[in-house]
Order: structure tokens, then sequence, then C-alpha cells
């Protein structure tokens, strides 16, 4: 089964779960900049959670189905037709031989994931598919997706075929409630732990920290989002040596606007580090746009670690929902 890409977009490129066990050689993770939706993308045609999806960034591409394919279109709202019909989202779709699958402009969230049964037939590197840009590894010849390329993909699973006869004879009228794992909004509540270095901010700056609000700037990428908001400033400057950090991990460079690191973040950084955004709020923190709002919270780790375990199970739960929707109706 393949597709032909006929617009490519702002920037469409191969994500999976992310390149792992390999920061110690300078090689960042990548990966799904929102994991809960290409996980859930996945799980509705029958892939391994972890497989590899097309991530779309604000706008979207153009695909051109050359066979019967077994897909689902989880995350931002882009306005997406088959043919010129609104698309099912959080839900698994037939797609017909010939069939044109476009996404245009995001209306809620900035990206949006589809997955394909069999998951996209790419090579892997280091134990992952996903596209890293900057060193230009993985994905499809580690670049971003373009016109014309062709996209094929790998043998489906039972489930996946079972699903894909189901379909083809009726068509199904439920979907994900999304609402309990992401947030699209674009102001949003960002919770975040205290950094490391935290206490070496000026009290005014920890007050600031937690009471005003900061704009995600048109500086931001996969890399980092860019905040633009009142400067944070350390109490007396000192040097800091790098060291590790990870996604979510709130920098304040000399300039004292934060920079939030992404999913293509580097695998070492040297700014003072003022938080740490929780691992269940990344997936929302990845769907806001340029010129979003921003609002920081803290929890505790308790608090963090209930949050990230009760969206785990939710993920867990749907599993079992769509297995017992699919064959048991």
């Amino acid at each position: 089964m393949t597709v032909k890409v006929l617009n490519a977009g702002l920037l469409t490129t191969i994500q999976d779960i992310g390149r792992y066990g390999s920061q110690k050689y300078g090689v960042i993770v990548s990966g799904a900049m929102d994991s809960y939706s290409l996980r859930i993308a996945n799980i509705l045609v029958g892939n391994m959670e972890d497989e590899a999806c097309l991530e779309i960034t604000l706008y979207g591409t153009t695909l051109h189905f050359e066979d019967d394919t077994l897909i689902a279109i989880t995350g931002g709202d882009f306005q997406t037709t088959i043919d010129g019909v609104n698309a099912p989202l959080w839900r698994p779709v037939l797609i017909k031989k010939n069939s044109i699958l476009k996404f245009k402009s995001a209306i809620q969230g900035s990206r949006a994931y589809i997955a394909f049964a069999g998951g996209i037939s790419t090579p892997i590197i280091m134990e992952s598919k996903s596209t890293y840009l900057r060193a230009k590894i993985g994905g499809l010849e580690g670049r971003a997706i373009q016109k014309g390329d062709i996209l094929s993909f790998g043998e489906p699973t039972d489930y996946s075929q079972e699903l894909f006869q189901r379909l083809d004879k009726k068509s199904i009228n439920w979907s994900i409630n999304f609402n309990e794992i992401i947030n699209l909004n674009q102001n949003q509540v960002i919770q975040i732990l205290k950094g490391t270095e935290f206490q070496l901010f000026d009290k005014e700056s920890q007050h600031t920290l937690f009471e005003k609000p900061y704009i995600v700037t048109l500086q931001s990428d996969r890399m980092g989002y860019r905040l633009e908001g009142p400067p944070l400033s350390l109490s007396e400057s000192f040097e800091l040596l790098s060291e590790g950090v990870t996604f979510g991990t709130i920098q304040i460079p000399t300039s004292g606007q934060p920079i939030i690191l992404m999913a293509d973040r580097q695998t070492t950084g040297g700014y003072p580090k003022i938080g740490q955004v929780i691992t269940a709020d990344l997936p929302s923190l990845a769907q806001l746009q340029p010129t979003a709002t921003i609002r920081f919270k803290e929890v505790t780790i308790l608090e963090a670690e209930n949050l990230l375990i009760k969206k785990e199970k939710f993920i867990h739960n749907i599993k079992k929902a769509i297995h017992n929707k699919v064959f048991n109706e």
C-alpha cells in the first residue's frame, strides 16, 4: 500500500516515540511533539503504540491514496477532508483507492498525526524511524516530506486486517474523547516543577514566573519554544557547567526570556533552569501555536506522578474499549 504526497505543507515529518539511548553520543531523542496523539493514532489502526506516523505542523499536507488504506487522524483540527468531505477524527477510517486526503490550516492545536495500518516503511536508525532534521537521519532521507514523495507501509497486524474488513462492511460512529489527555486551547495553564536553579533567581522573578502570562513567539520550533513576557533574572551572576536537559526544561538565557526545550532539544544545556514542565502536560504544550498564551502553575512531584498515571490509565482503557467496540458490537 502506498500514498503519494501532492502537497507537503509547512513541516511534515515522519516521527515515532523517539530515539532513546543515544544521547550519550550527542544524538537527540527527537520523536513526536505530542506523543499522546501519536500513540492513540497507532492504537486506533492496530499498530504498536510507538510506530512511526506523519506529524503535520500548522497547515498540512495533501495525500493521494493509491490503495485502500486503514488510517487514523489525531491531534489538532486541520479542517481535514477526504474527497472534499470532512474527515472523521480520533477514530479508525478506511480510505478508498484514489481518494484525496487534505489538511488545511489548524483551527485547534498546531500538530496533527496520521497513523497508517502497518506503519510507515522507512529504515530504523538507532532503534527509531524519527526524523532528526539537523543531522539528516531517520524518516525519509533525514528530511521533511516533499511534494512527489511516495510513502509505503508495512504488513498490517491481524488486528488491523480484521478492523479493515469490518470497516469495509460497516462504518463506525464513535471517537476518542481526547479532552481527557490533551488540551488544544491556545490559552493554557502549564504545570511545572521548580528547576534545579530556581532558588538562584531573585524573589521577584520567582513570583513573576507563576503570576504573569508568557506568549509563544514566532521564533519557536521543534527544538524549543521561545517565550516573551516579563524578563526573569538571577540574584547574582554565576558560572554554570553544561548538563543534561530534557523535553520541557525551562531555561533562562541572558535576555531573561524563557526558552522551553521541546522534542528536538539538544542533549545538554548551560543556561540556568528555572522550571520543568511535567510529562503529563508536554503533549498539550506541543499543541500551542505561535502567539498562544502560557501561565505556569507549580505542582509537586507527587501531583505530577499522579497526573501521569491518570493519563496512562486512560490510554490503557482506550485499548480495551476499542477492542470491545470493534469486535463485540
